[in-house]
Formats: C-alpha cells, structure tokens, sequence
C-alpha cells in the first residue's frame, strides 16, 4: 500500500510539471536575456572586424566581437570565398594581423581547404583571452546616451538569446552599417563627378551601387557526367554571351567572356543588385543570383563544343558577397584624387593599392562592359579620419562602410585593405580606452602614438617608416647588419633591406658598451610576399601540400652575453610566423645575437629587422 501511495505520488509530480511546461506562457522560458558590458564592441567578423578585435585585445582592451554568422571571415569565409585581394605591388603587399593569419593558415592547413580555413580564423579570434565571441548574433538596435552609443541589442538565432552588450567604444565592420541605427551621419549610391571633382565618374547623383557575385565553381573529371539545370534556372544561349563583358582598361591584363570558357574553374563575375537595394533586397538578390549561376553552368556544361566535357558543378556559393551599400561620414571623405595621389596624409593609418575597379550597377544583365578599372598607386594611404563618425563620437568603422566617395570605395572595398583599416581601428580604439578619450581626440593628441605601434605590429604606412626601439639605435653593429635598423622591413623598391643568415653559422650580433636592459627582441622575418597563394584559392582543392616560405626561419634562437658569457634566454623550434615579438626573464646584457637554427627549405634565412628591448 505504502509503495502504491509512493508511486502515485511521484507520478502527480512529474506529471505537474509536465502540465506546467505545457501551459507556461512566461517569456522567460522561451527566450534567455542577458546583458554584457566591455570596452570595445566590434559588430561583423569579417576580416576587418576579426582584425579590429584581435588588435583591440592584443593591446590591452576587452573586446566583445559579434557576427551574424555560425562562421567568421564574412565575404573571405567558405559561405562566399570571395578573393582576399589588395595592393597589385609585391613589394606593398599587406602584412600585419593578416599576414599573420595567412600563414597560420599556411602552416595548419596545407591544403587550403575552407572549412579549415573558416577555423583558422576562428582559432585567431578565440585564443585572445581579451575577446568574448558571438556567433550566430545580429544587431537588431541600438541605445544611445545623447549622442553616444550606449549599448547595442542583439539577437543569437541558436541560443534563443537577447543581449544587451553596453560598451565604451563601438567600431561598425558590418559593410552594411547597421550601427547607423545610432543617427550617424551616412551616404548611399554615386555621387555626380562634380561634387568631389572625380574625373572618372561618368555618370551618378543616385542611388545605383555596384552589385553582389556569387560563386561558381568547377572541379576536374575523368569522365563526362550530364547536368541538368533547375527548371527555375536561366537557359542561356550563345546569343546571351554575344557581346563583350568585362574589358579592363589596364594594360596586360585581358578578359573574354563572349562565350564562357573554363579558363579556371572560378567564376566571380556572376554579379546582380545594383539597380535596387542591396541591403533591402538581398533574398531577392540571392534568388536571381543562384539563376544565374545554374544558367551559366548549364550553358558551359552542355555546350556542343564540348568545352566543359571533363568538369563538374563543384560549388555555388551559400551567400553573395556585397561590393557596396552604406558609407559612414567621417571627419574626412576619401576620394578619387585622394587614392591617385598618393594619399599623403599625416594621419595614415592603413593603405590600399586595388586599381579603381568600379562595376556597373546593371552587372551581369548588362549588354557590354561591365567593370572598368583604372590604375591606382603601388599603395595610397588612408588616414584615420575616414575611419570614426562626424556626429557620433564613440563610434568608428572599417571595411567597405568607411568614409569614402562611391568612386574610391571601387579600390578600397577589397579584403586586405579591410583588414588593415581593421588593425588601425582596433589599435586606436585601445589607445582611447586607455587614456579615457574618444576617436576624435585619438586623431588629434595620439596620431603619433597610434602610427608607431602599427608599425610596430608590422604594419606598413606609406611615406614614412617605422623608427626602431632606442636600444637597437644605440647598438654596437657591423656595416653589414646596418640595415636592419633602417625601418623599412620589407624588399622596397629593389633594395633588399634584410640579412641573410646561413643556419647555425652565421649570427646577427648587437653589442653596447655597458650592460643594458634586456627583456626582449622584435623580429621580421621574410615571409615572401610575392607568394600570392597564401591568400585561400578561389580553385579547386589542392592535391598537394602548400610549403611554408623557404628563407623565413622555422627555428630560432636569442642569445644574450652576461659577464661575458653567451647564454640562451629564449628558443622556438617551431615558429611559422613573420613577426615574432619574443619576450624573457630580464637579463643585464652588453650583447645580443639571432641564430637561426633552420629554416623551411632554404640554405639561408632572411631577417628584414631585429630590435632589442
């Protein structure tokens, strides 16, 4: 009896509750609220956001990064694979937070596929302590405090989730601005030529922006396999092809695609979205896209000449990638003369070097050229004031939404010059939130500070070059090691600029007439900047293994000399990296010498710069 009573007992419990969580129509039960605060709220993990926060975080600030998708990389990412392209001159190429994600990339994923990549980039991100990241969350509004940026509200489609993420400072790397929800000031579309005096500008005073491209891939066959199109593709002919499509106006460099051939097997020019709203429109966009794309493949695939018989459809992107929408205003705007010439500013914080590549709102649908490109510099700068808002104080930008006129955002749209405006916003947003101002008293009592340790992190500024530390001037050398105290660490107009060190024969030596400090050195080693490969392959995927650069060391040594004795203080086996900055217990030193244990493949190492500190 009492075991009955016991039983029955236990079952009205159970089944209490389960009536309970049947009946409930508490909120709280449903959807989680959670409130967050920190210094620095980045909003998109595209690159010039993960460089943003990475760069926020290394220096000091705590970063919350939000991204409205289950991966980081934006338009670099596998959903889009869109090329992460820059500067056109080897020597200028971007380095910096990028390269070093490049090649970590290089070193953990030698095949280079995407979804190793995308966690690359993640691995980037999560590794800082500094940084809470929020996958899967979209902003949806924002709070203000007069005319600050109080705190940001958002939605986590997993987690079922509304933060409240309050913050000092905000930084939009969204390309689509959703930040100016805040009132910041903003532009959309071309502006007539006259207005900034753009020579280039043929036509504009609207609302047209260049469009969104999907992603078409093909992957080699040994065997001929048939494809037949979704019945809502397009169905093209050779009639649709017919005409000239894009034409650069840049010499050497040649398009033909009257009749589409599989000269690789990357499509980026199936492009639409212009002529409406590419933020309001996007699933409509998409939609027309994805046509597009099967319209395309089917045409080449089933052509009678054959010219697709040992390829198949291998991927079609998951999302397009954007080119343009909102452009913040800020205390400066970029424009076409600006970027022609030469971008001498004395703000420069980051630099871009992608010819004025400006594409027809009408894109695909076009009938003739849809892509016209003009030269631009070997690296322009682009300073700082493009990069905060003229009427919201606290808030900054990088990416396709900086200040900019429609013209110059064509060469500075692209991804790596993103990632270096990225790395200037995150190092600026530390330096305020360590000294308790605001972007706009960064660029005016701190422009120096923030120019120097961007170089410092292995960025390259245009027109001027980093100034090493005080002990490395002050250094004992050899004439032969002179030049790696120049500043200029990287090859720079033909000049080498760097050593190089057969592997444990040779050593790069500093001395000081009495014992110094010493905790640390700064290294640049040469990563090989004309390797384009390091940037992920719009291809197929590799067979073989990428190699890390040959000349840049794998294994290293520093050694300091205490009363006359050479003693290790630090040592890496394994080191894939082109900056080091290598920190140890401190020692009372009058020397200090590199050695190089082994490189990745080459007889000799080569070291643009070593700095003592």
């Amino acid at each position: 009896m009492k075991k009955s009573i016991f039983t029955l007992i236990i079952m009205l419990i159970a089944f209490s509750g389960h009536a309970q969580g049947l009946i409930t129509d508490k909120n709280s039960e449903v959807v989680k609220d959670v409130q967050l605060e920190t210094d620095f709220v980045v909003c998109g993990g595209g690159l010039s956001g993960i460089c943003a926060a990475v760069s926020a975080a290394r220096h000091g600030a705590k970063v919350i990064l939000i991204q409205d998708r289950p991966v980081l990389g934006g338009n670099a990412s596998s959903e889009m694979r869109m090329g992460i392209v820059g500067v056109k001159n080897d020597e200028a190429q971007e380095t910096g937070l990028l390269e070093e994600i490049q090649l970590r990339n290089f070193y953990y994923n030698p095949l280079l596929r995407y979804t190793l990549w995308d966690d690359i980039m993640y691995t980037t991100v999560v590794k800082e302590k500094n940084i809470k990241l929020l996958l899967n969350t979209s902003v949806q509004d924002v709070v203000m405090d007069g005319d600050k940026i109080a705190a940001v509200k958002c939605w986590n489609t997993n987690a079922y989730t509304r933060y409240t993420i309050k913050g000092k400072l905000f930084a939009d790397c969204t390309g689509d601005a959703i930040l100016r929800l805040s009132g910041a000031q903003y532009r959309w579309g071309r502006e007539l030529g006259s207005e900034f005096k753009e020579s280039y500008v043929t036509e504009g005073g609207d609302s047209k922006t260049m469009g969104n491209s999907i992603l078409l891939q093909l992957r080699k066959t040994k065997e001929d396999h048939p494809f037949i199109a979704p019945d809502w593709a397009y169905h093209f002919t050779d009639d649709d092809f017919n005409y000239d499509k894009p034409k650069s106006t840049i010499p050497g460099v040649k398009f033909n695609y009257k009749k589409p051939f599989p000269r690789d097997n990357n499509y980026w020019w199936i492009e639409f979205g212009g002529t409406i709203n590419t933020i309001f429109d996007a699933n409509d966009i998409q939609f027309e896209l994805k046509r597009i794309a099967y319209g395309v493949w089917e045409y080449m695939k089933n052509h009678p000449d054959g010219r697709c018989k040992n390829y198949d459809l291998d991927w079609i992107g998951s999302l397009p990638g954007k080119r343009e929408n909102v452009r913040y205003i800020g205390p400066h705007i970029l424009t076409q003369d600006d970027i022609t010439s030469g971008g001498k500013f004395p703000d420069v914080v980051a630099y871009g070097g992608w010819t004025l590549d400006n594409h027809d709102p009408e894109a695909f649908h076009k009938k003739g050229r849809i892509s016209v490109e003009y030269v631009a510099p070997k690296c322009y700068g682009i300073p700082f004031d493009c990069m905060y808002s003229i009427n919201v104080p606290n808030l900054m930008f990088a990416g396709r939404d900086i200040s900019a006129t429609h013209m110059a955002l064509s060469s500075t749209r692209v991804m790596a010059t993103c990632a270096l405006i990225g790395q200037a916003v995150g190092t600026a947003a530390a330096i305020g939130l360590e000294n308790n101002i605001l972007p706009a008293d960064v660029r005016k009592d701190y422009i120096s500070l923030l120019q120097s340790k961007l170089e410092d992190d292995d960025v390259m500024l245009p027109h001027r070059w980093r100034t090493p530390s005080s002990l490395t001037i002050s250094a004992k050398m050899s004439d032969s090691l002179q030049v790696l105290r120049n500043g200029i660490d990287r090859k720079w107009d033909g000049v080498d600029n760097g050593i190089w060190v057969k592997p444990n024969s040779d050593a790069i030596t500093y001395t000081w007439k009495k014992p110094v400090n010493l905790n640390g050195a700064r290294i640049i080693f040469d990563s090989n900047l004309k390797v384009k490969s390091k940037r992920m392959p719009k291809f197929e995927a590799l067979t073989e293994r990428v190699k890390m650069p040959a000349m840049m060391a794998k294994s290293f040594r520093i050694e300091a000399r205490v009363n006359g004795q050479w003693t290790t203080v630090y040592e890496d086996a394994n080191n894939f990296l082109r900056l080091r900055k290598v920190f140890f217990n401190p020692v009372k030193a009058d020397g200090m010498r590199l050695i190089v244990n082994e490189t990745w493949g080459a007889e000799t190492a080569h070291v643009f710069a070593l700095d003592a500190l």
